[in-house]
């Protein structure tokens, strides 16, 4: 088991954005944040929404099996201090249907997750390290 945390955006991700209301979940969003679950993951729920559509989406992903480490925020019970704290989280991963690239489903990221596959962009393309070729070096350290 692991201890990494993913902080997982909502409204486009988990489910279709029809912000303020719930959408449609996504295909595999709730059965890959089980099985990450199961894998020893912690989930945080990072989304814009607050009070009682923020409660409406902890509600609604409770009834489909999945329960949030912790919601907005580091950890469960985390009270937070604008005075001593920055509003970013601290997660090992972000998933988000606004990343560069898009959001590419939810088998390509438990894929991108299991195989620590990292990225980088090129123009206007977004390519996995893993899927690049390799440049042979060309002095004693480069």
């Amino acid at each position: 088991m692991n201890n990494k945390k993913i902080a997982v955006d909502f409204d486009g991700t988990i489910v279709d954005d029809a912000y303020p209301a719930i959408g449609k979940p996504k295909i595999f969003a709730f059965e890959t944040l089980r099985k990450l679950q199961s894998e020893g993951y912690r989930l945080i729920l990072w989304t814009y929404r607050h009070g009682r559509a923020l409660d409406e989406a902890v509600e609604f992903c409770l009834k489909n099996g999945v329960e949030f480490y912790a919601v907005n925020s580091s950890f469960e019970g985390e009270v937070f201090d604008s005075e001593n704290q920055s509003r970013k989280i601290d997660a090992d991963w972000f998933i988000d249907d606004r990343n560069l690239g898009g959001f590419p489903g939810w088998g390509e990221i438990y894929n991108i997750i299991q195989e620590r596959i990292e990225f980088r962009v090129e123009g206007k393309e977004v390519l996995a390290y893993s899927k690049l070729k390799k440049e042979k070096k060309k002095g004693l350290f480069w």
